[in-house]
């Protein structure tokens, strides 16, 4: 019987995961994602900022990744409302910072990245007016496609890289995982009382409710004091709520549960003594405070949380091209020179 290789262990692994991840998201939807974000989320942007600095965060730029740490404070003084200026801004800035990634990418020479990032500048406050805008870059951008959709695209790339049938598999399973919960509308019954719940997950309702009408579920208008019952219900107390709830806790939950499996291939875990007590110490105390009051520890870590997102920008990019090279391989019968992939 032949031995799996350790990728193909990791493939395994994975799907494992994947499976744990699907049975406890439906089990309980909302205790899961309550408690991935508050004890998973801090210890990978942690880890995963300290990784993405000793790969260089994939630009071609030394210091690219201080524009998208500045952009990252701008954002975040937006989103938390501590600046009504840049509140209005805080979207198209998001938007500035994906698309300027993409250049860090493509583009060497300095003075055409200049050029480039000054026209993304400009496109924004062209296009900064359509309603499609704020909600892919503000709403789903920095969460579910983060979490779901770019780690797809790991996986992908992993299994192509790897000519890896078992990773393959792992594709198929991720997507049936999330399918699963809009075909089996199966009840739910929270361990911890539901206004708590409720106050705790406040933070990310604007998700559930775009989820919901982008699955065709049900037709939920914007908040506000008209239809926060209504919206509440549906997100609450339906199965409409549960189907997304479900698919957000799995993906979230495992988005981090994938980075932590992977210690054995890109050793993120790898650090100095001092780096690794002041990660554990910065984890505990977030921890703790989304112990005390979620929304407490939500803002606390709301800057390192954005800033992890940015920094992986080049690496989302760098992915999406390393896919295209290995299925222009696999086309053109030549072997490609193997890229390591987050």
């Amino acid at each position: 019987m032949k031995t799996l290789s350790s990728v193909e262990k990791l493939d395994v692994a994975n799907i494992g995961l994947m499976l744990i991840s699907c049975l406890l998201a439906f089990i309980l939807p909302f205790e899961l994602f309550l408690f991935s974000y508050a004890v998973l989320g801090p210890l990978h942007y942690l880890t995963e900022i300290g990784w993405l600095h000793k790969k260089g965060y994939y630009t071609t730029g030394k210091y690219d990744f201080v524009f998208l740490g500045i952009l990252s404070i701008f954002i975040t003084i937006g989103f938390i409302g501590l600046n009504d200026s840049l509140k209005d801004l805080a979207t198209g800035l998001v938007y500035f910072g994906f698309l300027s990634a993409l250049m860090m990418v493509l583009i060497k020479d300095n003075t055409l990245k200049i050029i480039s990032i000054i026209l993304i500048l400009f496109s924004s406050i062209l296009i900064n007016k359509y309603t499609f805008f704020e909600t892919f870059f503000a709403i789903y951008l920095p969460t579910i496609i983060h979490v779901f959709f770019f780690t797809g695209l790991f996986i992908l790339y992993g299994a192509l890289k790897n000519k890896s049938w078992l990773g393959i598999l792992s594709i198929f399973v991720f997507v049936g995982c999330a399918l699963s919960f809009f075909f089996v509308p199966i009840g739910y019954t929270s361990l911890i009382p539901i206004n708590k719940i409720q106050s705790s997950i406040v933070g990310f309702i604007e998700l559930n409710r775009q989820l919901i009408n982008f699955f065709g579920l049900e037709q939920l208008k914007e908040f506000n004091a008209q239809t926060l019952g209504e919206n509440s219900h549906v997100i609450f107390f339906t199965n409409s709520g549960f189907m997304v709830m479900r698919f957000i806790a799995f993906a979230y939950t495992y988005h981090y549960l994938n980075w932590f499996s992977k210690t054995s291939v890109i050793q993120w875990h790898k650090v100095p003594r001092k780096t690794l007590a002041i990660v554990i110490t910065i984890w505990v105390v977030s921890v703790s405070l989304y112990s005390y009051d979620y929304m407490v520890g939500l803002k606390w870590l709301f800057l390192i949380s954005l800033l992890h997102v940015l920094l992986e920008f080049p690496l989302n990019f760098r992915s999406i091209i390393g896919i295209g090279q290995e299925i222009k391989g696999l086309f053109s019968g030549k072997q490609l020179t193997k890229v390591q992939s987050k």
